[in-house]
């Protein structure tokens, strides 16, 4: 229950304390007073958005609070317990705003964000404004009023969850279609291309052993010759490179014990003649190995030849055609275990839309129920406020054909009848922005016990009506205010009579500054105001009937 606003330099309020009780209260004035500046000030706590011209003129900020009280069963309290911002059973908003529009806010002392302000306020208070009835033409809107606070909520919570299952699977199947898509086309190049590779690709070590040999036989005429001219300059005699260290060692021999560096040198002329030899050895297995084929070579440069051709329709050295394979295999597989992935995503598809289609069913059922009964419900309202013969139907059609979405397989249909002997149309077709407003009014009534917020809001949503209706209007928002806050900006007489409370909104202006300013109306200030609002000069007579009207609303409830 909201039990305190406070307004600072808002719009043209300087500075407003407001004290609220609970039931109901209403808020009355001149026109133009500024009485729909305190709903539009509650709004901005409850996270609306704000604009430039929420700062009153010549100031720099305008700062606005709210105190709450909460029912220990409130979803409001739930919520801030969760939030780790509760404050015994009490909640106080608070919202500054700059002059460029930038704001801050704060639940119960804590800074918080915008959306988790709007959050909150949303379970705090529900604002009813003068074209509210005109969001009834919407699907949306419709759905919210047959489901909000239903007992149905767990089912249509099953509903929701089955819907995103279904959804998550049917964009892993998409993906998987987009990925099969890319590889369909060229499944058949991708096994054409391993096959070849499989076929005539060579190893990373077998090309270059391969490039080697052939690099030996394609030189090999010029490599001959120069091992057999090596070979002779070693070992010929007498002038060969190692006789002629073989000799120098031996003539050295017997000279070694004289001299360590005739010691060392015998050495190193042996050492030298044994590796000279060894030489030699190696040039004689080479030249062994030098068999001139042309044969051979005509089939390596063949070989070498597949490899490069490979390698420039993969674009990668031969050396490298090992890693294009492995992709390719890598490629194809994925493609062909797409095909079982998405045999088995197709089960779990049928499976989840079952499922899915199954509480549909049954949240079409309860649907079905309460829309039953509140038909009946805004029916009876609805003769109520002056349309009498008038029917009203909340019509819920299942269609398992549709595509599935969260809010299940139903569309629903709002239909009424204004006038007796006419049957029900379509609401958006046959109902006026009188009947409209009048049926509005009856279905928020009609659903006053469900779980909203504790504080219904209503600004001037008895516009374009009058006399016996609207009186019938301030008796329903006072049974409203049996089960939650109701506040109510009316220009009607008939309305206000039935307030627990009524607060007057004045403003006064003059040439340097405009002010707003409130009272608490006692018994015979509200006289005067029923008075004021039923037209006419104040007198006797008009007060006389301004408190016949107090006193029948008091009886009346």
């Amino acid at each position: 229950m909201l039990n305190f606003l406070q307004i600072r330099n808002y719009a043209i309020v300087d500075s407003l304390d407001l004290e609220f009780s609970g039931g109901f209260t209403c808020v009355t004035g001149e026109t133009g007073a500024g009485k729909s500046i305190l709903v539009d000030a509650l709004g901005l706590l409850c996270g609306k958005r704000a604009d430039t011209s929420a700062v009153r003129d010549g100031a720099s900020k305008a700062e606005l609070a709210a105190e709450f009280s909460l029912m220990a069963d409130s979803p409001a309290l739930a919520w801030l317990k969760h939030a780790e911002l509760e404050d015994d059973q009490r909640c106080m908003l608070r919202r500054v705003i700059a002059e460029g529009g930038r704001s801050r806010a704060w639940i119960n002392g804590s800074a918080v964000t915008l959306s988790q302000l709007a959050e909150l306020g949303d379970l705090l208070v529900e604002i009813h404004g003068q074209n509210e009835h005109m969001l009834l033409v919407r699907q949306e809107a419709q759905f919210r009023l047959l489901d909000t606070g239903s007992s149905h909520d767990n089912v249509r919570q099953k509903v929701r969850h089955a819907f995103n299952t279904w959804v998550g699977l049917e964009e892993q199947k998409l993906q998987i279609l987009s990925e099969e898509s890319l590889g369909a086309g060229d499944r058949e190049l991708l096994l054409y291309q391993i096959r070849e590779l499989e076929e005539s690709m060579l190893t990373a070590e077998q090309f270059l052993a391969m490039e080697s040999e052939h690099r030996l036989l394609a030189r090999g005429g010029d490599l001959a010759r120069t091992l057999d001219e090596s070979v002779l300059l070693l070992e010929q005699d007498p002038s060969g490179a190692s006789t002629v260290l073989h000799r120098a060692a031996i003539l050295l021999t017997p000279y070694v014990d004289l001299d360590a560096g005739i010691a060392s040198a015998a050495e190193l002329l042996n050492d030298a003649a044994i590796h000279c030899s060894e030489a030699i050895s190696s040039l004689e297995s080479a030249r062994s190995r030098m068999e001139s084929s042309p044969e051979r070579l005509a089939e390596l440069e063949r070989q070498l030849g597949v490899q490069h051709d490979l390698a420039r329709k993969h674009r990668v050295e031969p050396d490298r055609l090992e890693g294009v394979l492995s992709q390719i295999k890598q490629r194809f597989e994925l493609a062909e275990s797409l095909d079982s992935r998405l045999a088995e995503l197709e089960e779990q598809l049928a499976t989840a839309l079952q499922s899915y289609r199954q509480q549909a069913r049954i949240l079409s059922g309860q649907r079905s129920k309460r829309a039953q009964q509140l038909s009946a419900d805004v029916t009876a309202l609805m003769q109520e406020l002056g349309m009498e013969g008038g029917q009203f139907q909340f019509r819920v059609q299942h269609d398992e054909q549709r595509r599935p979405s969260a809010r299940g397989d139903d569309e629903l249909e709002l239909l009424v009848s204004a006038n007796p002997g006419i049957p029900p149309g379509l609401l958006r077709k046959v109902a006026s922005g009188g009947e409209l407003s009048r049926i509005s009014l009856a279905i928020k009534v009609a659903c006053k016990g469900d779980n909203g917020a504790a504080t219904q809001v209503f600004d001037e949503v008895d516009a374009g009506i009058g006399g016996d209706t609207a009186h019938s209007v301030g008796a329903l928002l006072k049974s409203l205010s049996a089960g939650a806050q109701a506040l109510c900006v009316t220009h009607l007489a008939q309305v206000a009579v039935f307030a627990d409370q009524q607060l007057q909104v004045n403003k006064q202006s003059d040439e340097q500054q405009t002010r707003v300013s409130t009272r608490l109306l006692n018994n015979d200030q509200r006289i005067d105001e029923i008075a004021r609002m039923l037209g006419g000069r104040l007198s006797d007579q008009s007060r006389a009937h301004a408190s016949e009207l107090l006193a029948s609303a008091l009886v009346r409830h």
